[in-house]
């Protein structure tokens, strides 16, 4: 089993930043792939970025440029740098750790950006 603890949500001004983490513990897969995904209300939840275990990267278009995922493979640790925030981007952002048989998710962590 793997678990995922997000941390560093917040409320925060538009055009602030944040920059929340993931941590993961646990029987963990090396070569998988570590993503954020978020979900606001009313809204389905959606892909903001994942990162692979080589390093490779995959932004949604509404992120890119002001989000950078990154992940410390020493720490099974993945960050979220969200930069230029806007209202649009208050939403639940869950963690999530997919391995070739299974895929993690965590509880996730308020962001919350007021215009």
């Amino acid at each position: 089993q793997v678990q995922l603890v997000e941390s560093g949500g917040g409320l925060v001004q538009a055009g602030g930043s944040l920059r929340p983490s993931c941590e993961a513990s646990g029987s963990i897969f090396r070569a998988n792939v570590m993503g954020w995904y978020r979900q606001a209300p009313g809204k389905q939840r959606e892909l903001v970025a994942h990162i692979t275990s080589g390093g490779n990267t995959n932004y949604a278009d509404s992120v890119k440029g002001r989000f950078t995922i990154s992940r410390d493979n020493t720490k099974n640790t993945v960050y979220l740098q969200m930069n230029n925030l806007k209202y649009e981007d208050t939403a639940v952002y869950y963690c999530q750790v997919a391995e070739p048989r299974s895929v993690y998710w965590g509880r996730g962590t308020q962001v919350t950006v007021s215009s």
